[in-house]
Formats: structure tokens, sequence, C-alpha cells
């Protein structure tokens, strides 16, 4: 006989893998099962993230931070929150949850808060900073091609705008165009 916690754990990866095939509801149900049965922050956050596919954003950002009652160290609720909060556009709230998602220990993939936070730079029109942090993106995972467009976007956008491209932004893509090769 199963603990509540393996009954957890069994439910959680029931719900990943509906998800996987695009059955929200049915990985909705399946989170559920899973806190009754154990609650973690896993399937609080995966709860919420299935909840924010179906636009109840509020919802989501709550079950956001019950998973990190449970485990202040899982960096996913943190991005999450900040995701949820831009999605309102919510930017200046949004910063400090992505900015604790970059410090999680229990995080993967540990590059997204950083793309996140370069989303809000361009948003603001800080592009030095947005460089800083697409650069930290890509450092930790060095192939994402979200990283690589938005790059390459603002690097069209800086050229535009001022005429010839910065140093390091040129830099930074031809470093990415070797690393995909």
């Amino acid at each position: 006989m199963s603990t509540g916690h393996e009954e957890a754990l069994r439910l959680l990866e029931e719900g990943n893998n509906l998800h996987r095939e695009g059955n929200v509801d049915g990985a909705i149900d399946c989170y559920r099962r899973s806190l009754e049965a154990f609650p973690t922050a896993d399937a609080w956050t995966y709860l919420g993230w299935m909840l924010s596919f179906k636009g109840q954003i509020d919802e989501a950002i709550a079950h956001c931070k019950a998973a990190i009652e449970i485990d202040p160290e899982f960096g996913n609720p943190y991005n999450d929150i900040g995701v949820y909060l831009m999605q309102q556009g919510k930017l200046e709230e949004a910063e400090p949850w992505l900015q604790k998602a970059t410090r999680a220990k229990r995080y993967e993939p540990r590059h997204f808060p950083h793309i996140n936070l370069a989303r809000i730079r361009i948003a603001r029109r800080e592009y030095a900073g947005a460089v800083r942090e697409l650069r930290e993106a890509l450092r930790l995972e060095p192939r994402d091609e979200t990283s690589g467009h938005l790059l390459r976007d603002l690097a069209s956008k800086l050229n535009g705008s001022f005429g010839t491209l910065p140093s390091e932004i040129q830099g930074l893509l031809l470093e990415r165009n070797r690393g995909t090769k």
C-alpha cells in the first residue's frame, strides 16, 4: 500500500503526462487529487499553471503562494507569479518575484526568470539591463531559442534607433551563433 506522499507523486506525474497530452482539465483534476493526498509545492505550482491557461490568474497566483509556503527554495512559483503579473501589466510588481526566482536553490529551467526580466527591461526601454539579463540567460542555457530571438529583436530595435549596433550585442549574437553550430 502506498503512502500519501507516494500517491501524491504518482498523481503529480499523471497530471504532468495529461498536461503534455494537452488535457488541461485532466491535469487539474490530478493536481488537486495530488494535493489531497499530500500537499507539495510542485502540485500547487502546476495546478496554478493549469488554471492560468483557463484565465484564472488570481487563483494561479494564490496557488503559487501556497507552493512557496511549503517550499520557499522552489523557484518555479516565483517565476510563475512574475509572469502572471506581467500578463496583468503589473511590471513593477512582477520584478521582485522574478528576482527571487533567479536566487532559488531548486529551480529548472534557471534561465527563464532572466528572460522575463529582460522582457520587463525592454518594455521600460532599459536596453543595457535587458542585455545583461539575456547574457545571463544564454550563459545558463546557451541554446535557448527565446533568448536568441529576444536578443536579435533588441539588436534590430537598437540598430534602427541608434544607427549602429552596440558592440556588446554584436558579441553576444556572434557567441550565440558559434554555440548553435
